[in-house]
């Protein structure tokens, strides 16, 4: 049995039975019968059925909405906001994915030759809880739009957001075996990935799982794409605007309750404004509310899962004894739920799980250094690679800095970090590796096919 339960109350959403392995496999061959005849549809029927799931979400967005609070808990403002952002990435490739996926004319010695792109069959997608729909979406959307087919192992504890996605894209008009969600724990996953009718491999998750599903599926000699974790790093330079990057900075660390692999976690501040960035950096987080998600004056709602709000202080706690110092939070509060208040550390160095690990919750890490130079070496010096983002007046400066500087996927110069259709999004080292979304994303998971004519 597989329980869905409210971090905000405790109290029990649903219970779902497991489906039996006969199930599974039935689900995924007729997955792949619909492939067979969906990969044969021309760009305008599937832009159609794609336009119409974006209506979908924004029809019923208050439904989908107040799923995604009540299962894992992120306030419900941002809860509109994924759906609408769902919306836009179903739009974005049923207006792309035809140009994308156009032939590519080379000239050789033949009278014709061209690469074409054509779509591999049904994709497995491992997702994580914190983005429940988003995470869905930006795989869904141009893997669709593609011509492959899609089943969907979602997280145990949002599984009615996983059934929720899945009802969209019938309620669009895709047919109905094309896009499947398997409601099943992860012991199951390998027998997945075996299956013959599964072609290749997405996840989003932890290093731990990544490195696991991508074991099992290059045993089969299965494609994979990993999006992992991340200890983004935001380098607050010595002529940075300290007001502006402050604010962003503190939205970055909090939002969807800090439960974000491209949140700001690591705040590398020149020490020559350290002292006045700290400042503002603490009057601006303790100026959010934590509470009921549903609430729209909250900023913050709860973690995801106790045990989760539980690991994260354990990495606060071990910090501390450490030698970090607490400058905000740090303390269960005496509630029912999974809550964790925003937290500030300072002193953080190497050896810390502040500093070494990815601390998936509102908890900063503020870190002094003497200049440019060595902010940059502290960025980088960091197992995962996926964003990273420099503050300063000097436009020229950052771009050279996010250019060739920082060691990351993704990175920005005076903006928080974040994922847009139009953009490539992914990482490096354990990060993951692959990319989604953008013209890179939607071939991931089709045959760049060679074709040559004498």
């Amino acid at each position: 049995m597989i329980k869905s339960i409210n971090p905000a109350t405790d109290e029990e959403i649903k219970i779902y039975n497991e489906m039996s392995e006969p199930v599974i496999e039935k689900i995924i061959f007729a997955s792949n019968q619909e492939f067979l005849s969906w990969q044969k549809t021309d760009f305008n029927t599937r832009a159609a059925k794609m336009k119409k799931a974006a209506e979908v979400l924004r029809s019923k967005k208050n439904k989908w909405a107040e799923i995604m609070t009540l299962e894992m808990g992120k306030p419900i403002a941002q809860s509109f906001s994924e759906v609408e952002k769902c919306a836009w990435v179903c739009d974005y490739f049923a207006d792309h994915a035809e140009k994308f996926l156009s032939d590519d004319i080379i000239e050789t010695d033949a009278s014709k030759s061209f690469v074409t792109y054509k779509p591999l069959g049904v994709i497995l997608a491992i997702m994580p809880w914190n983005f429940p729909f988003w995470q869905v979406f930006r795989f869904a959307a141009p893997n669709l739009m593609a011509g492959n087919a899609g089943v969907l192992k979602h997280s145990s504890n949002v599984t009615g957001c996983a059934l929720a996605i899945e009802e969209i894209f019938y309620e669009a008009g895709f047919p109905e075996n094309l896009f499947r969600t398997l409601i099943v724990s992860s012991k199951n996953v390998k027998s997945i990935i075996e299956n013959k009718n599964v072609a290749a491999v997405t996840l989003t998750g932890s290093v731990p799982a990544g490195k696991s599903v991508a074991s099992m599926a290059g045993s089969v000699l299965k494609k994979t794409v990993l999006e992992l974790g991340g200890s983004d790093p935001y380098l607050i330079l010595d002529d940075a605007d300290l007001e502006t990057s402050s604010t962003i900075c503190v939205n970055s660390r909090l939002l969807n309750g800090g439960q974000s692999c491209i949140a700001a976690k690591r705040f590398i501040i020149v020490e020559s404004v350290y002292e006045e960035f700290e400042k503002l950096f603490i009057q601006k987080m303790k100026s959010k509310t934590m509470g009921n998600p549903f609430d729209k004056k909250n900023d913050l709602g709860p973690q995801a899962r106790i045990d989760l709000r539980n690991e994260l202080h354990e990495q606060v706690l071990k910090s501390i004894n450490k030698g970090a110092k607490l400058l905000l939070g740090g303390e269960i509060p005496k509630t029912k739920g999974a809550y964790y208040p925003p937290t500030i550390l300072t002193n953080v160095i190497e050896g810390m799980p502040a500093y070494d690990e990815e601390l998936f919750g509102p908890v900063a890490s503020l870190i002094k250094v003497r200049n440019e130079k060595e902010g940059i070496r502290i960025a980088n010096d960091t197992s995962f690679g996926l964003g990273a983002a420099v503050f300063t007046s000097d436009l020229e400066r950052g771009e050279r800095i996010a250019k060739e500087e920082l060691n990351a996927g993704c990175c920005f110069v005076n903006e928080l970090v974040k994922s847009d259709p139009r953009l490539p999004f992914g990482g490096i080292k354990e990060s993951g590796y692959g990319r989604e979304l953008s013209l890179l994303g939607i071939k991931e998971f089709v045959n760049a096919k060679t074709v040559y004519v004498k």
